[in-house]
């Protein structure tokens, strides 16, 4: 009778992306002008800038990714609260070229990261006494894709 063959593992074939941490790495919330902004009709009028920072290498493949959210809320041009949130993740990306590693990025990890980041810019506000804010969502491929064509120009 003969021995059976030892099954080994498959080796994984691709690129591997893995989350290792989700975290909240800065906050903060202004109100200038409260409580007169309490007493003005809520008419608001909104300003969202995005940033994104991937420059941080931990370790090899190991990557921090910060996206900032900034949102300016102005009634009757007076600044009712500004609420910045740089949200961060801890990425781990291993067998991508480069191309598809500035994607991965510049695109896919701030999408996973913007919905986090909503939460906390929502859930301050609310805090600081101002009706819910809700942010539209963000298409970071197109913006991602922006960015190649005027890096190229």
């Amino acid at each position: 009778m003969t021995e059976p063959t030892p099954i080994k593992p498959t080796e994984q074939q691709g690129p591997e992306f893995a989350i290792q941490r989700l975290y909240v790495k800065d906050l903060s919330l202004e109100t200038p002008n409260s409580p007169k902004s309490f007493l003005e009709p809520w008419e608001p009028q909104l300003h969202m800038d995005l940033a994104t920072d991937a420059s941080l290498i931990l370790e090899e493949g190991v990557r921090e990714v910060v996206l900032t959210v900034t949102v300016t809320v102005k009634l009757k041009e007076k600044v009712a609260f500004l609420v910045e949130v740089k949200q961060a993740g801890i990425f781990a990306m291993k067998g991508f070229n480069d191309e598809q590693s500035r994607h991965m990025l510049g695109s896919y990890c701030p999408n996973i990261l913007y919905p986090f980041a909503r939460e906390v810019v929502s859930d301050a506000v609310m805090r600081a006494g101002f009706p819910q804010l809700y942010l539209a969502p963000v298409n970071f491929d197109a913006l991602y894709e922006q960015s190649q064509k005027e890096a190229k120009h």
